[in-house]
């Protein structure tokens, strides 16, 4: 995956509850403030690097340089600029990128069938991970 210049402007879809939350966790550990929110849910919505109905089928990011990702890349970009691990090294084996791209897939058409207790769960324990740092000392 090619590198991301800073900062990222993150397209995402703001009235499902599992991108909210993903991008409150990614916002909260934007220490370098690398990451740029757009909510391109509203239904006018037509500033985003795609028409509206493709933003919404999947996250977008844009970087500085213009370059765009899509859907695992683009969450890979998200997670790197913020300093979470990315998985980079699996999903770039053969086999499993492919699995990758069709699961994100399946998760983004389904997003809004998810049960709230489930998000709630994953939210939660992405949220924890995301409280590291405390009194100036940062816990990796």
């Amino acid at each position: 995956m090619p590198s991301s210049s800073y900062p990222l402007t993150i397209y995402f879809d703001a009235t499902c509850m599992l991108c909210s939350a993903e991008m409150s966790v990614m916002k909260a550990r934007d220490a370098a403030d690398r990451l740029r929110l757009v909510d391109c849910s509203p239904a006018g919505f037509d500033a985003g690097p795609a028409p509206r109905d493709t933003l919404m089928r999947a996250i977008h990011v844009v970087d500085a340089a213009g370059q765009v990702f899509v859907g695992v890349p683009a969450i890979r970009a998200c997670r790197d600029a913020v300093g979470l691990p990315s998985g980079s090294f699996l999903l770039d084996l053969p086999w499993v990128a492919p699995l990758a791209d069709r699961a994100y897939a399946l998760l983004a058409r389904n997003r809004y069938r998810l049960p709230r207790w489930l998000v709630a769960l994953v939210a939660g324990k992405a949220a924890q991970s995301s409280r590291t740092c405390a009194g100036g000392n940062c816990r990796i």
